[in-house]
């Protein structure tokens, strides 16, 4: 038996119980997940796009899920900073799969702004839920089918049309449970025409040495003239491995923005989909991830280019030591409508050990003669020349090596456009790279 078909007996086994903690408008859509799952398996390593990581392996285990909606332990009254020093949020908590808000969200919530679980969201917005959930999702792979077969709740972000967020929103995804768990984490995000919001998500593990799988997908629709920021930082542990889908529909002159980090973690696979749905979109995806010991970091992504004077821009930088496995697969499609589109690829790497092992493949498809697209790929190690003049004025060579690592990551992190963020993030990669564990450390729960 393979592991998607067990997930699928489970389900048949269990479908009233599930279904009757969930709202309808989640269950109207399991049958269709259900049918699509029943002709579906998972990826395995080596199949196209695949070739670090095999999504049947991940959830091969027989781990728990939380069907009868157990409530997980956690003093939601206790502080969070989150390792984010002198940043001011509206904080949301996941603990499992499990929407907590906090005292102060409730409390400081912004007039335009709903931020609450999607059973929550199903009761005073469901013109909202009824319209989006499941669109972008639906059809795009066994997992995220998987994850809409099983998601009995999740989070719900609304920013009203016009309104400007003027702190970030911020959802932090913990595991605490002390036997093997699987978490399907559903998010849906709505920002309307003129809206103006960013989005902090972390993702944590508490209990170490305990195998934990977060199956997430989330869905985002950004209106006219809007503009969205999704930073995501993973900083979980060796055992908690992560298959996480964000899918991305912009309409007419939105921006929207991606910093993904991966910094510790076992086994991680980022999918990202973002669909132009209306001329003059402006997309920006970077990431970057550094890798150690037997750690899998594996992101992709495809940006659709379908209208006129569009652009998009992609960075993902690697670091790899010890037996770490890297790999980018992305891929721009440029449709035939999309005159005038500008969109250009990198990906850079650094290979720090002989065994650690880096899989790219940057792709362009184009099927329109007016455009502007570039795309680029390289693998190697530090700069040895560069490493020689810093030793030749006295910089030690373990502290040479960390300098040049960290000016390679910077354009990534420069990206950031939240101060305080920016500023952790180069002190949490200089941590990761000089060994310890990058998780944080400053979590109270």
């Amino acid at each position: 038996m393979d592991s998607l078909t067990q997930y699928i007996r489970l389900y048949d086994e269990h479908a009233a119980t599930i279904c009757s903690h969930a709202p309808e408008a989640l269950n109207r859509l399991r049958p269709h997940a259900l049918a699509r799952l029943a002709a579906a398996r998972f990826p395995r390593k080596g199949d196209e796009s695949y070739p670090a990581i095999s999504i049947d392996e991940l959830f091969a285990p027989d781990f728990g899920l939380n069907i009868n909606r157990m409530a997980m332990p956690v003093d939601m009254t206790a502080t969070m900073h989150c390792g984010v020093p002198n940043i001011s949020t509206l904080l949301g908590v996941v603990v499992g799969d499990t929407f907590r808000p906090s005292t102060s969200l409730e409390r400081n919530m912004p007039e335009g702004v709903t931020f609450c679980s999607l059973a929550r969201a199903a009761e005073i917005h469901p013109e909202i839920i009824e319209k989006y959930y499941g669109r972008l999702a639906s059809g795009r792979n066994a997992a995220a089918d998987l994850n809409t077969l099983l998601a009995q709740d999740g989070v719900f972000i609304h920013i009203a049309a016009g309104t400007v967020v003027d702190r970030p929103l911020q959802l932090i995804n913990i595991f605490n449970s002390t036997a093997p768990f699987m978490a399907s984490r559903r998010v849906l995000v709505v920002v309307e025409q003129g809206a103006d919001a960013r989005m902090l998500v972390c993702d944590h593990t508490q209990e170490r040495n305990v195998p934990c799988l977060s199956n997430q997908a989330v869905e985002v629709f950004i209106g006219e003239n809007a503009r969205f920021d999704w930073y995501d930082l993973e900083e979980s542990s060796d055992d908690t491995s992560r298959v996480s889908q964000l899918f991305v529909d912009q309409q007419a002159h939105s921006r929207f923005s991606l910093n993904g980090t991966t910094l510790m973690a076992g086994r991680t696979r980022n999918n990202y989909f973002i669909d132009h749905s209306g001329p003059s979109c402006s997309t920006r995806l970077t990431g970057m991830a550094v890798g150690m010991a037997d750690q899998v970091v594996d992101n992709f992504t495809c940006v659709g280019h379908h209208f006129p004077e569009c652009k998009s821009e992609q960075i993902f930088k690697y670091i790899l030591d010890d037996n770490s496995q890297g790999s980018f697969y992305g891929t721009v499609i440029v449709d035939e409508a999309a005159r005038f589109t500008d969109a250009r690829q990198t990906n850079r790497n650094i290979l720090a050990s002989a065994d650690a092992r880096m899989y790219t493949r940057p792709r362009l498809e184009i099927n329109c003669d007016e455009v502007k697209c570039s795309h680029g790929a390289t693998v190697g190690q530090l700069d040895a020349n560069a490493l020689f003049y810093m030793r030749s004025r006295g910089i030690p060579e373990a502290e040479a090596k960390m300098m040049l690592m960290q000016a390679f990551m910077s354009d990534v992190i420069d990206t950031v456009e939240i101060d305080a963020l920016r500023t952790r993030l180069h002190q949490l990669v200089e941590r990761r790279l000089s060994g310890e564990a990058a998780r944080c450390a400053d979590c109270k729960i």
